[in-house]
């Protein structure tokens, strides 16, 4: 009977194996559009697009592409409505993309700033002129960067000419297709510099002050228009990064201090701290494009050491484990958020592999434990003591999945 018992485990665990992994990047297939720098993105329904910028030739583009994560494909979607350009500003809001501003040559010297916003519709595949940026008297601004909240758009800084530099910032609101000028950047002027937004918060930060570089992080309230510094990016000081956010952490990497980087940051607004990632997969390079689908970053194009790049990968920051069974692969995740948690967080995981969720403290107590019903499950405040825990995901043989760390503020 012992041996019967041994062989059904056996057989069991041939069938069925788990990997955890966790913080990694993943090459994909290269940017259909070649290679270049300088270009444009954002992600609309579960796709991203990737335009414009200044390809191996030295010329301005304006062509636009679709990514399918799915398929792990490209495909040409219409030209971007406006003429070709580069360090534009984009951002999507309401299921539409917008892209403008910029500089129209690849050498400023030969080019014009723009001020001109354009509309994307994915499902029509058409672009729609909308309200001119107004700012520098109408006309135009490059090197300016734009995040969004609560459905608007905030375009922050920038350069409007040879050695003029700007630390205004604008509101777009594209129900009213309006803009409105809002409290500037405290740190002063400022180009190449970044932007992500966390929840209803934005912040700016790194960037080209004249010709110093540096690395100072804002946060901006759009509900009161103030902003308050935060704490100093932990990286060296430097410009052309490419940035991101999800789960409430935000992310920079790549970028140029001198010279490249491939470096990848993330920052926690709950406590105001810097932690290191993985390096970012590819080479090192600035002037790279990023955008979010679902729970994975994607960065690629830029430039590097030897050149312009189209080379494109995948970072997936959060614990994930891939079951095997029967020869096919699933990817299971298992998202806490806000980490550190203050009091209401969130759960989220697959159902059909995990069924049961604890949590324990560092004395190895079970101070929680819930069956999984739903892929997101909302926990209220438990009365936990400030600390460190462990969040454990079982499946239904109480077999250890996937584990996260949580703090408790």
């Amino acid at each position: 009977m012992k041996k019967l018992l041994y062989f059904l485990t056996f057989v069991f665990i041939t069938q069925i194996s788990y990997g955890q992994t966790e913080n990694y990047w993943i090459k994909k297939t290269d940017f259909a559009g070649l290679k270049r720098e300088r270009a444009v993105s954002f992600s609309i329904n579960g796709k991203g697009y990737v335009g414009t910028g200044v390809d191996t030739t030295e010329m301005v583009r304006r062509d636009f592409w679709s990514y399918d994560p799915t398929l792990n494909t490209w495909t040409q979607v219409a030209d971007f409505g406006g003429i070709a350009r580069r360090n534009a500003i984009a951002f999507a809001i309401n299921n539409k993309g917008y892209v403008g501003t910029g500089m129209s040559h690849a050498e400023s010297a030969l080019g014009s700033t723009l001020a001109d916003l354009w509309e994307y519709d994915p499902d029509l595949n058409t672009w729609i002129q909308k309200a001119n940026f107004p700012a520098n008297f109408g006309q135009g601004i490059y090197f300016a960067t734009a995040f969004a909240v609560n459905n608007k758009a905030y375009i922050c800084g920038g350069k409007r000419g040879p050695a003029d530099y700007t630390d205004e910032m604008w509101e777009y609101n594209p129900l009213t297709n309006s803009w409105i000028q809002k409290s500037p950047f405290p740190g002063g002027v400022r180009y190449q510099h970044c932007s992500f937004s966390i929840g209803d918060r934005g912040y700016v930060g790194l960037g080209i002050d004249l010709d110093i570089y540096r690395k100072d992080l804002w946060e901006y309230n759009p509900a009161s228009d103030t902003w308050a510094q935060k704490s100093d990016f932990l990286g060296s000081e430097r410009g052309a990064v490419s940035t991101f956010s999800f789960n409430h952490r935000g992310y920079i990497c790549l970028g140029s201090d001198g010279g490249l980087k491939k470096d990848l940051w993330e920052y926690n607004p709950y406590d105001n701290s810097w932690s290191i990632r993985a390096p970012f997969g590819g080479s090192a390079r600035k002037n790279a494009i990023s955008f979010v689908i679902g729970d994975t970053a994607y960065v690629g194009t830029g430039k590097g050491v030897t050149g312009k790049k189209m080379s494109f990968y995948a970072y997936h920051p959060y614990a994930s484990s891939f079951v095997s069974n029967n020869n096919q692969t699933t990817t299971i995740t298992l998202k806490t958020y806000p980490n550190p948690i203050i009091n209401q967080f969130t759960i989220e995981t697959d159902p059909e592999y995990i069924k049961t969720i604890q949590i324990y403290n560092i004395t190895g107590q079970i101070v929680f434990s819930m069956k999984v019903e739903s892929s997101k499950t909302v926990i209220q405040q438990l009365n936990l003591a400030s600390g460190a825990y462990f969040l454990i995901g079982k499946d239904e043989m109480e077999q250890v999945i996937l584990t996260q760390k949580i703090i408790f503020k």
